[in-house]
């Protein structure tokens, strides 16, 4: 058997960092942050268990690149689906909607989240982060924004906002009200966006399934076992952690030379 090319490599390697990130996701909204481990991930995303740090420095940086890449996703498919528009009022509408809706539907993970933000270590600054932040500013631009570097960070600051009171455990306030609070700042009308009396009720197999979020190339995954993991099928997966390993323990011979 040949090896495989260097592109082949990486394309396994890029598929590996996608289920680590669908992997924190499942889980922390599962178990909670705390009972989550990187090995428990890294099981779940079928990798090797010392590829997790070569990725990421720590379970808070990967949870945190996990959950921006949820939320940057989730408000890339809020503001471009049908129908399409290019109207700054209905964007903002749709980009508040996507927000609050993370709040409503994953109340555990984004609880954990703003939580994690909340320690000393605080914003992890990665590719995923930006990404998001580059598409709520580009919202910000549209709704008519003529001084953006003071309008974006307010707006990013109200969404926070809006999600750490509809997450306050015991004293939570409705996501409606929060809803028509940021409108009545953006004059945005009741009927824009996704109103709350339009969204379907979540908990169905959509709602739980994040996969479309994450470019790992496989087929939706089946029921969990005994274990609580997915099976991993076929070749494409052996070589997949067979690539995994290999890289892993390239990476630590490649740390004993320092």
């Amino acid at each position: 058997m040949s090896p495989r090319s260097a592109s082949v490599n990486e394309e396994l390697r890029r598929r590996s960092r996608e289920r680590l990130l669908q992997a924190a996701v499942e889980l922390v909204s599962e178990r909670g942050y705390d009972a989550t481990t990187l090995g428990d991930i890294a099981d779940r995303a079928g990798s090797a268990r010392g590829l997790v740090s070569y990725y990421f420095p720590g379970k808070r940086h990967l949870v945190q690149s996990a959950v921006h890449r949820l939320m940057h996703r989730t408000l890339e498919e809020a503001l471009e689906r049908e129908p399409r528009t290019d109207d700054g009022r209905e964007r903002m509408a749709r980009a508040i909607d996507g927000i609050l809706g993370l709040a409503r539907d994953r109340p555990v993970l984004m609880r954990q989240h703003m939580a994690g933000i909340l320690e000393a270590e605080g914003f992890v600054q990665c590719p995923e982060q930006q990404r998001l932040s580059h598409l709520l500013r580009d919202t910000m631009a549209r709704h008519g924004s003529t001084e953006l570097d003071a309008d974006y960070p307010m707006m990013r600051s109200l969404l926070m906002g809006a999600v750490y009171a509809a997450l306050v455990p015991g004293a939570p306030m409705q996501v409606p009200v929060l809803r028509a609070e940021l409108f009545k700042r953006y004059r945005l009308d009741w009927d824009m966006g996704m109103p709350p009396e339009a969204v379907p009720r979540p908990g169905g197999a959509d709602e739980a399934d994040v996969s479309r979020f994450f470019a790992t190339d496989q087929r939706p995954a089946g029921p969990l076992d005994a274990n609580g993991q997915r099976p991993v099928e076929g070749r494409h997966a052996n070589g997949q952690r067979q690539a995994d390993r290999q890289h892993a323990n390239g990476r630590r011979a490649a740390d004993r030379q320092k």
